[in-house]
Formats: structure tokens, sequence, C-alpha cells
């Protein structure tokens, strides 16, 4: 089937797309917070036309998955992600994940791609790792205020939320100069709201509060890290410069100018920079 359902252990239905040849080398894309495995569809279509079989899934409580009150932690996100790539039996996969998403794929290859032997590279955009939380370990992170800001902001009104953050600092839209697409703004409307309230909710604290220092620190297979300068949602000072310490081995490429969810408004010239590595 090119998308359906698995079961995870707890009961939770995992909605999942899986397009293209089932011989083909497959790309899973973990998608951000609050979104869902829509937020692909550029990349899913040119990695398709590329001849890669393209995998991607909505996290419990977001997109069309079942609206749970458990499981909103990093660990079953990765859990999650694991139970699809079992199902579907992926194998020498390449994991690329955007956000949240690059939190959870940096969990499921250091947790359970790696010891299967089911990954063989693995892509980080704009991700939350190693911690986003200002700490006295971690000076360079974001206050809890600012977290709590998006709680009160969320609980409030999550519909206007979505929309001030999709056109606003999400994309850059907010920035001088800037070509605004009311259809990106929508369509990232459109997925937050798919989701629930409490998943979104209680995600907050699961993308800023999970330390992840360990699992960058086991990840072996090769890894490219990407992230815009002007990332107004993860500083890039405190995320990828740190995950490109943290992971040996890998590739990092900042890009001047670019915001929080340039793969998407700049599909044009991220896409063939992961096909390069991805083929290198």
């Amino acid at each position: 089937m090119s998308s359906g359902f698995i079961k995870t252990e707890d009961g939770t239905e995992i909605f999942y797309k899986d397009w293209g040849r089932k011989d083909a080398q497959p790309i899973h894309f973990h998608h951000g917070w609050p979104l869902s495995a829509d937020d692909w569809d550029n990349q899913m279509l040119f990695f398709l036309a590329n001849g890669y079989r393209v995998v991607a899934h909505d996290r419990r409580g977001h997109g069309r998955s079942t609206q749970v009150d458990t499981g909103n932690t990093m660990d079953q996100y990765a859990a999650d992600a694991s139970a699809v790539v079992e199902h579907l039996d992926l194998r020498n996969a390449i994991h690329i994940g955007h956000s949240t998403g690059g939190g959870e794929v940096a969990r499921y290859v250091a947790r359970y791609g790696q010891p299967q032997g089911r990954v063989a590279k693995a892509v980080l955009i704009s991700s939350v790792p190693p911690l986003m939380l200002k700490t006295e370990e971690n000076p360079g992170g974001t206050p809890i205020e600012v977290f709590d800001g998006f709680r009160k902001a969320l609980a409030a009104n999550r519909a206007q939320f979505y929309i001030d953050v999709a056109s606003g600092p999400f994309y850059g839209f907010n920035r001088p100069g800037a070509k605004i697409s009311q259809g990106i703004i929508d369509n990232w409307w459109r997925q937050g709201m798919m989701g629930g309230a409490l998943a979104h909710y209680e995600g907050i604290k699961a993308f800023s509060e999970t330390d992840q220092t360990d699992d960058l620190k086991a990840i072996t297979v090769p890894t490219l890290i990407l992230q815009g300068e002007d990332d107004q949602v993860v500083p890039y000072k405190d995320a990828s410069v740190l995950q490109h310490k943290l992971i040996k081995g890998s590739t990092l490429k900042l890009y001047p100018g670019y915001p929080h969810g340039a793969f998407t408004i700049h599909a044009d010239v991220i896409n063939p920079d992961m096909l390069a590595f991805i083929k290198g």
C-alpha cells in the first residue's frame, strides 16, 4: 500500500506514506512540530523522481495519527518511528528530520536504527538537539519563559498562534523584503490544526527539554547537518554548530539569511544539497 496505518504496542495508530519502488533505497522523513508528513511533499516528490523510495509518517498526536494523551515524549517518538521502519522493513535507509523531527531522528538512529543495522545516513535540518532549553550547562539555550509563552498562546487560542508562527518567524516572513507565500502559511496552519492540542502542548516540553547530547555522540553513520543562520526558532549556534561537534565525521552546512523552515521556501537549493550528500 502507498499509505496506511500501523498500530504501536500501546494501541496508537501511526499514519504513514510509502511511495516508490520497494527495492529502491528508502528515505524516511520526520516532520517538525506541530506539523505532519505533508510538510515533506516537495522533498518526497523530488526524491521519488530521483529513484528513491520515500516514506514519511505523522507523529503520534499529529496529522492523521491518533490524538493520544500519552507518550508525547522524544523516547516514544523514536519508538514509534522504529515501529514504522520495522513494519515496512526499511533497510539501508536515509533518515531526514527537521526541527523536532531532527531530534526524533537522532534518538531513533542512536537507539534503534544503528543497533539494528538499518541506517545508512542521516540528515538533520534546523534540528533541536542537543538541548534547546537554557540551563547552567547550556547557557546559549532559550529561556524557559519562551516555551512557557508558547504553551500559554497555544492554550489560549491555538488557531491564532499557528497563524502567527507561520506568518512570522518560522519562514522569516517577518523580515523586511521577505517574499511571503499565503499558501505556505495556510498549509502550515492546516497541518497544525489537524493534530491534537494536548499532544502539541506536551510536545513543547519534549522538543525543548530533552537532552540529546548522548544521542549525538552515539551516531556513527555519515550525517549532514543543515541550518539557516537566520533561524529565529532554533538558534543555530546552540544547535547545528554543537551537533557538528558532537557527531563524529559529520558535515555542517550553514545558509546565510535562511529561516527555520528553509527546506520549504529554499527547496531548490537544499534538495540538491541533500541529494549530493546521499549519493556521495
